[in-house]
């Protein structure tokens, strides 16, 4: 695709009444309808119109009945993979999926037995301990370690004396929602000897793989070695790049034949299907047409995060900004504020009128911190950042 123009997101449809999940639930999450919805990683930005233009065309067949994803949207991600991240693998490798947590449980199903424990590393998106509990294994929790000057990193040695016999799986958040760390490859050859060691497999959530902001270079796990590929299961889509979430469709790339049958037995077991029709031509438009538009969300989200910086630093006896390396989701640290957990949120809903994740969702290493999606129009994001500048003021 030629660029032709610039693309803007200084606007945004409006959401509301729209089914919209972080829309339709602010009145049971956070008692009012009267907040800036920005906890849930979806965008207010429009989808592509690339995408919505391949749902039109197909739209004109007035059949819509079971179909098989096509080889050509496979081969447009095999495409933007190399490409983008010098992530190579076959067509063979690929496994359909609706959505990443969906395809954690399959992996923990598949790689570990009830009672075995399942390496977590905290704060974290909480599906990853939920779906370890759910499947009644034990999480065997890793804490990243926060460094002094508010960044993470793993912690090794704690990972090291933890693991035992029982130990079966890690999942590996990267790039890492919430902190926003993309990981280096000394960190990740770090993991990778200490799962070789211990023949633990390796499921890889890198659906924030391609939202990484430079200077900061994504490294898919399954190339760091020929023995990263034999234990690693990667999980990679469209949803959180282009605001494809509603699509339901991500897939999971398994490179060893032996460790993707047996992923195979569990996710065949569940029927996991194809999809929707309208969800493999979006998927393949985005993959071949999405590098520009790409490009300009990110300088547009850079632009959002540097605002909050901004605010965070006139403020910063309240709030501390972790500095951000991919994902459009900002990692607050309010311990400044001195406030309880529940009351911290009490103040970002009643006083500043925004409805955000509460850090302690994510593990306890999250007591005192909030997560706040800034993947929003130019216009909502001046309105987040008044809203925030009025209540961290009248609290001085």
């Amino acid at each position: 695709m030629e660029k032709e123009v610039k693309y803007t997101f200084s606007r945004s449809a409006e959401r509301e009444n729209t089914n919209a999940e972080k829309y339709t639930l602010r009145k049971e999450l956070f008692g009012t309808d009267d907040v800036i919805p920005a906890w849930v990683a979806d965008m207010d930005i429009d989808t592509p119109d690339f995408v919505l233009d391949a749902v039109k065309e197909r739209l004109k067949h007035p059949v819509m009945g079971y179909e098989e994803v096509p080889e050509s949207a496979f081969l447009a991600q095999i495409q933007w993979m190399k490409k983008e991240h010098n992530f190579s693998f076959n067509l063979e490798d690929i496994l359909y999926s609706h959505s990443v947590v969906a395809s954690m449980s399959v992996a923990i199903e598949a790689f570990s037995e009830i009672g075995d424990k399942v390496i977590v590393q905290t704060p974290v998106y909480p599906p990853f301990f939920h779906s370890v509990r759910h499947s009644k294994r034990k999480v065997l929790n890793n804490s990243l370690k926060q460094l002094e000057d508010g960044s993470y990193t793993f912690d090794i040695e704690d990972l090291k004396s933890k693991i035992d016999k029982d130990t079966k799986l890690l999942l590996l958040c990267s790039p890492h929602n919430p902190v926003g760390r993309v990981w280096k490859r000394a960190e990740l050859e770090e993991i990778l000897k200490v799962c070789i060691e211990h023949n633990i497999v390796v499921f890889a959530d890198e659906i924030h793989s391609d939202l990484v902001y430079a200077p900061n270079v994504h490294i898919p796990f399954s190339t760091l070695s020929p023995e990263a590929k034999k234990i690693t299961i990667s999980a990679i889509g469209v949803g959180k790049t282009f605001n494809m979430a509603g699509f339901a469709i991500s897939t999971v790339v398994i490179q060893d034949k032996a460790l993707r049958e047996k992923f195979k037995y569990v996710y065949d077991k569940n029927h996991f299907a194809q999809g929707s029709s309208l969800s493999h031509v979006a998927f393949e438009s985005a993959y071949k047409n999405g590098k520009y538009w790409l490009q300009d969300l990110k300088e547009h989200l850079q632009i959002n995060y540097d605002l909050l910086a901004k605010l965070c630093s006139r403020y910063s006896k309240y709030i501390k900004l972790t500095k951000i390396e991919a994902t459009y989701l900002a990692w607050l640290d309010c311990r400044g504020m001195e406030l309880r957990d529940k009351y911290l949120r009490e103040f970002f809903v009643d006083e500043a009128k925004l409805g955000l994740n509460a850090g302690i969702s994510f593990g306890k290493e999250g007591s005192g911190f909030m997560r706040l999606n800034f993947a929003i129009s130019s216009a909502k994001m001046i309105e987040l950042i008044q809203r925030l500048e009025n209540a961290l003021e009248n609290r001085k």
